[in-house]
């Protein structure tokens, strides 16, 4: 099971179907896309800036690696694990693009897959939801004129002067 967060633009209303056609669901979870293709499946996604911090970081890296003069093998074992770090860190840019654009988290969800995620977060979305208490009872905290119990211990503040 994976778990799906459902982005919704700031001004939806909870129940308003409307607001669904503008709805993105991202999965929270490695994503191959970004480990395969890095910044091309970041200008796919339409996440300008990141895709650009990307490309920098990657072709950077790249120039570091040249520099150093790090051994070819070292070098592909370390471009490797910058790949898993993008490949771990691609959806929380995503949700973090959305964010910047006025996209707001609606919801989490866990699915097999992403039409059952989107079938749920929408579901959940479009539930009636119950009218809320206008007068919600409160239940009267209980005072007691009862001295607390002696502390039992090492602290010297506890003890009554004999």
């Amino acid at each position: 099971m994976t778990t799906y967060t459902l982005h919704l633009p700031r001004d939806a209303r909870p129940g308003d179907p409307a607001a669904l056609e503008e709805a993105e669901l991202v999965k929270d979870a490695f994503s191959w896309g970004a480990f395969f293709f890095t910044f091309l499946w970041f200008f796919f996604h339409r996440l300008w800036l990141a895709g650009l911090g990307v490309l920098v970081l990657v072709l950077a890296f790249g120039a570091l690696m040249q520099l150093l003069d790090v051994h070819e093998a070292a070098g592909a074992v370390a471009g490797l694990l910058l790949q898993v770090l993008i490949g771990l860190e691609a959806n929380s840019l995503r949700r973090w693009t959305l964010s910047r654009h006025g996209y707001v988290l609606a919801d989490a969800v866990t699915a097999a897959d992403k039409d059952e995620a989107e079938a749920k977060a929408f579901a959940r979305w479009l539930a009636p939801r119950p009218a809320a208490l206008r007068n919600p009872v409160s239940t009267p905290v209980p005072t007691t004129s009862r001295r607390p119990d002696p502390v039992i211990g090492l602290f010297p503040d506890a003890e009554r002067s004999r």
